[in-house]
């Protein structure tokens, strides 16, 4: 049995979960609103103050389903009252981030500064020159753009120049050393 799946996801006080056909599930909640068609093999009920998701049957893909549903209404949950937000690190000499409305503009050491504009119900907030956070309520979106900007210029393992999340660790090689 998923221990995932089988646990309850508590609804916290103004939140609301509807359940409608084909498992098109709509959570409201003070920060917004979510929508996310779940597999329709899944059985999903709200019960009380709780949401509970059942499987039909033990075969793989429906054991594999069970979890993955569970944690996608659990994140749409935390979404709508938390929030969810991705830190990102700028380093490099000369590498700045900076924001005027909508428009990211990150300068990394290309001919050209690079301008990224925030998706829908996104947004990237700068910290000092060298510290974005990306905030949402689609942990997906988030994750998403968080990966979109750390594309533009990817930590290198040399001198670790780049743009990295927080709490990522960069394996770091040693340059190479002058003949003997």
């Amino acid at each position: 049995m998923s221990r995932i799946g089988r646990m309850p996801i508590a609804i916290p006080a103004g939140v609301t979960v509807e359940v409608a056909e084909n498992n098109k599930v709509t959570v409201k909640g003070p920060k917004g609103t979510l929508e996310r068609v779940l597999p329709t093999e899944m059985e999903i009920k709200v019960e009380g103050a709780e949401v509970v998701v059942s499987r039909p049957n033990d075969l793989k893909k429906m054991k594999s389903l069970h979890g993955l549903t569970r944690t996608l209404i659990h994140n749409m949950v935390v979404g709508v009252t938390e929030g969810f937000e991705k830190k990102l690190e700028v380093n490099g000499v000369g590498y700045r981030a900076a924001k005027s409305g909508k428009k990211l503009t990150l300068s990394l050491g290309y001919s050209h500064p690079v301008e990224m504009e925030d998706p829908e119900g996104l947004e990237a907030v700068v910290e000092g020159q060298n510290v974005i956070i990306v905030k949402g309520i689609d942990k997906e979106k988030v994750g998403q753009y968080a990966a979109e900007i750390r594309d533009k210029r990817r930590p290198e393992p040399y001198k670790g120049k780049g743009i990295k999340y927080a709490d990522e660790t960069i394996r770091r090689k040693v340059g190479k050393t002058g003949k003997k």
